[in-house]
């Protein structure tokens, strides 16, 4: 199937929508922007770190953030951003123009100031919120602007939309361990750890666990690993982290399937067993993931009913397998309706969001089943989504 040519879309779109991220950059670096760390940083504050090495995925600058609390109590949290695949998807990263116009735009590929509201200061890694029982742990957002679900090594000609020849850092993985230098750094010792990570994120959780398990925290007492939002079936996934994003064996190696969330699950749970505890929450008709689904099986950007109910069969499938691979995983789901430029379906992510604290009908909002998941409570929140 030919690649879905986009519709034709007034400037005024794009123009808006590139002024309006530019306007947001801006008001956020000159007032609300998380300060550099400082030799003597406060507790219960959030600081952006430079990471000497590092590189987003156009080239620029690469910093992390960094909250400290409770030294025995640790996140690190694995930002989302998006994917890129092939030279199509390269070629086309996010803005704010791209957005608001309608137009493909695949993922991040800098951390410019707007990207901070992705980042910190909400759901989870909110401070002061009575309600979020991870605000007194210390935190490590390792921030993400590499389209490579944090595991490239690889740097990956393209030619751009403007023809000229380019290059993506596919960096994901070399920025991940420079950041996990840093953290060890700060946090040499937890007793408690959460390994999260949102949207692209939560692909990178059961990729990179059991290497943040050996490598940095052997002595880790009470594990907890969340992925929120990582589902995407493909059957090139190993060709992509192979020969597209340059991962290390020990990551590409054992994909076998096309889902690429639960070949990393299996994996991971090979290694480290029951010494932690799984855990998956997904938004069952998500506009976002199914978006991309439509890209990859019809080669249309776009979501909408068809597609959508295609990836709630998948999900369904794939809660199957997760709770397969082990008796101590734990689901959360949800429905929450999406009502951003009409598109239908169901919201995406749910961890770094005010949904985070969302209750309504159900047991526990995924504030409370998280935390009592991380006191070795584990339970399912949702299923009944996927009766009838």
């Amino acid at each position: 199937m030919a690649r879905h040519k986009s519709k034709k879309i007034t400037p005024i779109s794009y123009r808006v929508g590139n002024y309006v991220e530019q306007a947001i950059g801006n008001d956020i670096e000159r007032r609300f922007e998380a300060p550099l760390l400082p030799d003597r940083p406060e507790k219960q504050f959030w600081y952006r770190k430079h990471v000497e090495g590092a590189m987003a995925g156009d080239g620029s600058e690469y910093h992390v953030y960094i909250k400290f609390a409770d030294p025995a109590r640790l996140v690190v949290f694995l930002s989302g951003g998006g994917v890129a695949w092939n030279e199509y998807t390269a070629a086309r990263p996010a803005t704010g123009g791209k957005i608001a116009a309608g137009l493909p735009n695949y993922y991040w590929n800098n951390l410019r100031p707007f990207t901070q509201i992705m980042n910190i200061n909400t759901g989870i890694t909110e401070i002061g919120n009575p309600h979020n029982p991870f605000d007194g742990w210390s935190f490590l957002v390792i921030t993400y602007a590499t389209g490579d679900f944090h595991v490239g090594r690889r740097d990956f000609p393209y030619t751009g939309e403007d023809g000229k020849d380019q290059i993506l850092h596919f960096h994901g993985h070399e920025n991940f361990r420079l950041a996990m230098d840093l953290c060890a750094e700060y946090f040499p010792d937890p007793a408690k750890l959460l390994i999260a990570g949102d949207s692209a994120g939560a692909f990178a959780v059961p990729a990179l666990a059991e290497e943040i398990l050996s490598d940095y925290y052997p002595g880790a007492e009470e594990v907890t690993l969340l992925s929120d939002c990582g589902q995407l079936c493909y059957e090139k996934w190993r060709k992509t982290a192979r020969d597209i994003w340059g991962a290390p064996e020990r990551i590409w190696k054992p994909i076998h399937g096309d889902n690429l969330t639960v070949e990393w699950f299996r994996a991971c749970c090979g290694k480290l067993g029951d010494r932690v505890h799984y855990l998956y929450a997904a938004s069952v008709r998500d506009y976002l993931l199914s978006a991309y689904l439509s890209d990859m099986t019809r080669k249309v950007y776009r979501t909408d009913v068809e597609i959508q109910e295609k990836f709630f069969e998948q999900s369904k499938d794939m809660i199957r397998d997760l709770k397969n691979i082990s008796s101590r995983f734990g689901i959360f789901l949800y429905d929450w309706k999406n009502h951003r430029f009409h598109l239908g379906g169901t919201v995406h992510t749910a961890v770094r969001h005010r949904r985070f604290y969302f209750k309504g009908l159900r047991p526990a909002s995924m504030a409370q089943w998280l935390g009592d998941a991380a006191e070795g409570r584990i339970y399912d929140i949702g299923l009944e989504l996927f009766n009838g």
